[in-house]
């Protein structure tokens, strides 16, 4: 019999990736999804059809014990979460409902669904380099003091130290990830990246006139999804549970990246396009987020493998394909 894995979050990029690795990998897939009329449903059944679903909600406890009494997984990975930054500003105490406490749920729900075998069910919690925010060190390091500046990032906090707690008070095998931005064709449109190779796209295609963002100069280690998936299998694979930071160890600007998606489509001088408004800006900006994956890449034998370069083009020739009329 091969190995179960239970995924909240199935229906996001980085469950979508996941659930593609582990079913590649022979495992039986499970994944929890936030009631039967979800819309995106049909792309967990698309993408990944071998997928069993099972409906539940971080808020919930009894969801949550159901979904992991019917799974019965050795893996958990508990990647759900209100993932916009943006809108956890506008949405503080969904947000922390979701984002914060349901960790806590659902490392509660998976110690007492486990009983006293609880070394026999791995925990994987995505935490966020957003956790890092007001910088204190560059690069960050699993080491570095958090400063958060959203509610989002204050809320990733809270979830990976009781990830922290329930590995030190229960000897729960429980691993968090701090993954620093990592993108790809699957993103949501909400997000900056997403955004800009749609509209660039679009643009191309005559279907947009221009794009509106905010700073311009905020900078970022921007990866590929896909390759950051693995890296949270491989923590989960090790004999002890622990933190890694999860990053390219290089940082590029909202800048760079128009430079890279516009050029893509035989567009040199980006700026008629793009416009500026203030009320994309954040209240708090995070300036410079860059990760330092040392510890990864000596214990997991992780490394990325998609370029920054790669990463933008793969997600603007999607969007070309995606939103290319055809007669």
């Amino acid at each position: 019999m091969g190995k179960r894995a239970l995924i909240t979050g199935i229906t996001g990029q980085d469950g979508l990736y996941l659930a593609e690795l582990l079913l590649a990998k022979g495992y039986e897939v499970h994944g929890i999804i936030r009631g039967q009329n979800n819309p995106k449903i049909d792309i967990v059944k698309l993408v990944v059809p071998d997928v069993i679903l099972h409906t539940g909600d971080l808020t919930d406890m009894s969801s949550l014990i159901r979904a992991l009494k019917q799974a019965d997984p050795h893996e958990v990975y508990n990647l759900a979460a209100i993932s916009f930054v943006a809108y956890s500003w506008e949405n503080a105490a969904l947000t922390s409902d979701v984002t914060a406490k349901g960790v806590l749920t659902m490392l509660e729900a998976v110690r007492l669904h486990a009983g006293p075998d609880l070394g026999g069910i791995r925990f994987y919690q995505a935490s966020s380099s957003e956790m890092f925010g007001k910088v204190q060190e560059v690069p960050q390091r699993e080491t570095t003091l958090l400063w958060p500046r959203s509610p989002y990032g204050v809320s990733k906090v809270f979830g990976h130290y009781m990830t922290i707690n329930y590995r030190e008070s229960y000897g729960m095998h429980a691993s968090s990830g701090i993954l620093f931005n990592h993108e790809s064709p699957r993103r949501g449109p909400e997000f900056v990246t997403r955004k800009i190779s749609r509209a660039v796209a679009r643009i191309h295609l005559k279907m947009q006139e221009d794009l509106t963002l905010g700073n311009l100069d905020s900078k970022r280690d921007w990866g590929f999804a896909g390759d950051y998936v693995e890296a949270m299998w491989r923590m989960l694979q090790q004999p002890e549970a622990d933190d890694y930071v999860i990053a390219t160890g290089q940082t590029h600007s909202i800048r760079d990246f128009l430079d890279i998606a516009f050029a893509h489509v035989g567009i040199d001088d980006w700026t008629p396009y793009v416009k500026q408004d203030p009320r994309f800006m954040r209240p708090a900006e995070v300036d410079l987020l860059i990760g330092d994956a040392s510890k990864a890449r000596e214990r997991l034998g992780w490394e990325p493998k998609v370029s920054f370069a790669e990463l933008v083009t793969m997600m603007v020739d999607n969007d070309l394909e995606e939103q290319r009329p055809w007669a």
